[in-house]
């Protein structure tokens, strides 16, 4: 059985009512010094200390949460934390619920992304407690960490090692292209000889034939060309202020007759969505990806549903098809480079995608159930957002 031990101070508070006047001076002094220890123990910290109330108020800060949160030494006490990093008290869930409670205290742990006032991730750890001889109302403690040098430094790993595999796989693509070119060669051959003797009849239909084949070639070529340069090249987004609608509206005219031709029926419900800070052109290729997968996904007769949403931090565009699904160990692999489920497929459309959200401040998201069909989301950071929520 643990015994409980009593330091002096307990001891003294534990008899508070039996001292005098010089005692007591000399209690409030000891306190005194006791705290101001304490707060320069906690303010030499790299980390950010908090204590917070169950309804969010901030009780109790240390200088780096200060410095870490951006506010000034006497804005944070009292601040309600819910409104400093949206998104937090959601993303708790009953997970801290006083219900869920057990013998152990649940320690929760989660990663944001501050753009004031500089950019900065930060990693949250949490944990209820409760103060003995008070208020039975429990308080949690907060460490605030800055990982964004972490987070550099491996996303600038991962980066250069996805560029150095797809320079690896030049020599393949290279080899791809070389097929094409042979065709077309080919092909060119075969229009010069028939030129020379062109005659009314079977000479024009095959020629016709062959014309056509050396089209399809070339925009095979292009689209190989045009999609490796851009992935081992990708540009800065040049943002400006952009209306998704107008953009998905475009890519779906742009569309429109091939959806036809496959008997695809898009349904959209996209309302009037907040403006966000993106690059038009590269948001363009980013919906024509996720639409064209839609489509080839789908037998004629399929339905692509396109639905918006919005709330505090993001803008939601969901795209969801009636295809055969995905099945779920190619799920991840899908945003890997030349990983792809289709016949004829690249596999560089969604892992450009991904990286067009990424330099946008937003993720992309798949969800998918065999015979069902795939959903992908989309999700922007509203223009006016500070605070960005990251995957654990």
């Amino acid at each position: 059985m643990a015994v409980k031990k009593h330091s002096s101070l307990d001891r003294v508070l534990g008899r508070l009512d039996t001292l005098d006047s010089v005692n007591l001076a000399n209690l409030v002094q000891r306190l005194a010094r006791e705290r101001t220890l304490f707060e320069e123990i906690f303010n030499t910290l790299q980390e950010g200390i908090l204590v917070v109330r169950e309804d969010g108020v901030i009780e109790y800060a240390n200088s780096s949460a200060h410095r870490l949160i951006g506010l000034g030494s006497d804005d944070l006490n009292g601040q309600v934390l819910w409104r400093l990093v949206p998104g937090l008290h959601t993303s708790l869930g009953g997970v801290l619920e006083d219900g869920a409670a057990t013998s152990v205290a649940p320690v929760v742990a989660r990663e944001f992304q501050l753009s004031y006032p500089e950019p900065r991730i930060l990693r949250l750890y949490m944990v209820p407690f409760r103060l003995s001889g008070a208020s039975p109302a429990r308080r949690f403690a907060v460490i605030l960490s800055d990982i964004t040098k972490d987070k550099q430094s491996t996303e600038a790993r991962i980066e250069t090692e996805r560029t150095s595999s797809i320079l690896l796989l030049a020599a393949g693509v290279a080899h791809e292209l070389g097929n094409p070119l042979n065709s077309l060669t080919i092909h060119l051959q075969l229009i010069e000889r028939k030129l020379k003797r062109l005659k009314a009849g079977k000479a024009s239909d095959s020629l016709a034939e062959s014309v056509q084949v050396c089209r399809d070639e070339v925009a095979r070529l292009d689209g190989i060309i045009s999609n490796f340069l851009e992935a081992i090249r990708p540009r800065p987004p040049d943002l400006a202020e952009t209306d998704l609608n107008d953009v998905l509206a475009e890519v779906l005219r742009f569309q429109q007759r091939e959806m036809a031709d496959r008997g695809i029926t898009v349904e959209a419900e996209t309302s009037a969505l907040p403006r966000v800070m993106a690059d038009r052109n590269q948001v363009k290729q980013v919906f024509f990806n996720v639409t064209k997968n839609a489509m080839e996904a789908m037998q004629p007769g399929g339905k692509l549903k396109i639905r918006g949403r919005s709330d505090d931090d993001s803008v939601f565009l969901l795209f969801g098809d009636s295809g055969s699904g995905i099945k779920q160990e190619n799920l991840l692999r899908l945003f890997q480079p030349y990983q792809t489920t289709k016949t004829g497929g690249h596999g560089l459309g969604l892992m450009i995608a991904q990286q067009i959200m990424r330099e946008h401040g937003g993720q992309i998201g798949l969800d998918s159930k065999e015979g069902v069909g795939t959903v992908v989301t989309l999700q922007f950071p509203r223009k006016d957002r500070r605070v960005r929520m990251l995957q654990s």
